[in-house]
């Protein structure tokens, strides 16, 4: 049997881990009796940790949110996750979010042990990062928690959206989930007067509370939102569209293809579709020939005219 020190610890990780547990099996998980589990509870909360309880057959404990942030306990895997994690935050991406990380991070790398600060060090020495080089605007993390805590309270969300040549206008609407691609992030939510689905770039949103009410989950745009998000930016949002089929692999394709440059739509072991989208077919050439693949247009005719053009225009740059 565990002394009561290690006891303690082992019954806090269980707590960590699952959401909600009876008493009866966190009095088998430790190998002690209910009593005991009593009792160990209550001594965790003297330490602070909210544990909630709940009488009867149906009831449980349940580690609540705390006043003050008390300790928290990671297996190896999970402290090098988060410290890999950290590393990456404070990369950029999300704006004023940087130091905050690496203060959290030099914290955690102070306490972890040599074992778990050689693996964390090993990463972070041989992993050269390429979204640090991709400029983009960087998002207020108030304003990515006030969406995602709209996303989960389902609520409706006011908010300024500024567009892409400057506009602003006010928007009602439902937010369903965030959605992010290399240094962006993507609000998908129903659009209360257009009545349609919209995908809302998080760094032009300007949240103007109230919100509310509260309502009823909409059944998603697509299974896939990411994929959803995919297609809107790198496709829809283009005056000029394509299919084009490319002569290789979707997952050899995808190491050149970015979610925000098109969607690949695998057709066999040696081929797949990319449906891409440009403001003008001659860039979006350029832009095909550069992924190195041979390539087949599928539609519009236009571009294939644009290819051939291009084809003669260095045809006659070598002669």
């Amino acid at each position: 049997m565990l002394d009561t020190s290690a006891r303690l610890l082992r019954l806090l990780s269980l707590l960590q881990a699952h959401r909600e547990w009876s008493g009866a099996d966190l009095a088998d998980r430790l190998g002690v009796t209910p009593r005991t589990v009593r009792r160990d509870i209550d001594r965790l909360r003297e330490l602070g940790y909210p544990v909630h309880s709940a009488p009867g057959t149906a009831g449980g404990y349940q580690l609540g949110a705390g006043a003050q942030l008390p300790p928290l306990l990671l297996d190896d895997d999970e402290a090098v996750a988060v410290a890999v994690g950290l590393r990456q935050a404070a990369g950029g991406g999300v704006e004023g979010i940087e130091e905050t990380s690496v203060r959290a991070l030099a914290k955690l790398e102070q306490v972890l042990p040599d074992r778990l600060r050689r693996r964390v060090g090993a990463l972070n020495a041989f992993t050269v990062p390429m979204i640090g080089g991709i400029p983009g605007p960087g998002v207020d993390p108030a304003v990515l928690t006030e969406l995602a805590n709209a996303c989960r309270d389902c609520c409706r969300l006011r908010f300024e959206y500024r567009d892409h040549g400057g506009t602003v206008s006010r928007r009602t609407a439902e937010p369903h989930r965030l959605v992010c691609t290399q240094r962006r992030w993507y609000l998908v939510a129903w659009d209360v007067d257009r009545e349609d689905w919209r995908t809302y770039r998080v760094d032009r949103i300007t949240p103007t509370p109230p919100h509310g009410p509260r309502v009823a989950p909409r059944r998603p745009p697509a299974d896939d939102l990411a994929a959803y998000v995919s297609k809107g930016i790198s496709t829809a949002a283009y005056a000029e569209k394509a299919t084009v089929l490319l002569r290789v692999s979707a997952e050899r394709a995808a190491e050149h293809v970015s979610p925000s440059a098109g969607v690949l739509e695998a057709v066999d072991e040696h081929s797949c579709l990319l449906h891409t989208g440009a403001h003008r077919l001659d860039v979006m050439v350029i832009h095909i020939m550069l992924m190195g693949f041979d390539f087949e247009v599928r539609e519009p005719a236009e571009l294939t005219d644009h290819v051939r053009r291009i084809r003669d225009r260095l045809d006659r740059a070598l002669n």
